[in-house]
C-alpha cells in the first residue's frame, strides 16, 4: 500500500525554524520524482520544493529560495523540508507528494501523484 505520511509542523514565531518529514511506505524516497506543496484554507495548492530521483536535483518556488532546504536521507527513507526565517505568510498546511516529473512547471501546477495528508505549520508572535 502506497503511503506518504508527514510530520514535524507546529506553530513557530517568525523568524523561527522548522524541519518537515516525510516517510513514504510502499516504495522508496529515491523510487520517484518527490516534493512539498502546501495549501492554505480557501486558496489553491502550490508547489514549495521538488527533487528529482536519479540525482536528487531540486528545485524551489521563488517566495522560499534561500530559506527552505529539501534533502533526502535514502537509509532512513525520509524526506525533509528544512524551513529557516519562517514568516506568517508561510502559514498553511504542508504536504509531501510524488510528482511524475521534478521541473519547475511542477511546482507552478501544484500537481502530484501521490499525497500524504498533510502537517499544519503555523507561523506567529
Amino acid at each position: 500500500q502506497v503511503q506518504l505520511v508527514e510530520s514535524g509542523g507546529g506553530l513557530v514565531q517568525p523568524g523561527g525554524s522548522l524541519r518537515l518529514s516525510c516517510t513514504p511506505s510502499g516504495f522508496t524516497v529515491d523510487t520517484y520524482d518527490i516534493g512539498w506543496f502546501r495549501q492554505v484554507p480557501g486558496q489553491g495548492r502550490e508547489g514549495v520544493s521538488c527533487m528529482t530521483n536519479v540525482d536528487g536535483t531540486t528545485y524551489y518556488a521563488d517566495f522560499v529560495k534561500g530559506r527552505f532546504t529539501i534533502s533526502r536521507d535514502i537509509a532512513k527513507n525520509t524526506l525533509y523540508l528544512q524551513m529557516n526565517n519562517l514568516r506568517p505568510d508561510d502559514t498553511a498546511v504542508y504536504y509531501c507528494a510524488t510528482v511524475y516529473l521534478c521541473i519547475p512547471s511542477t511546482l507552478i501546477s501544484g500537481s502530484g501523484d501521490y499525497w500524504g495528508r498533510g502537517t499544519q505549520v503555523t507561523v506567529s508572535s
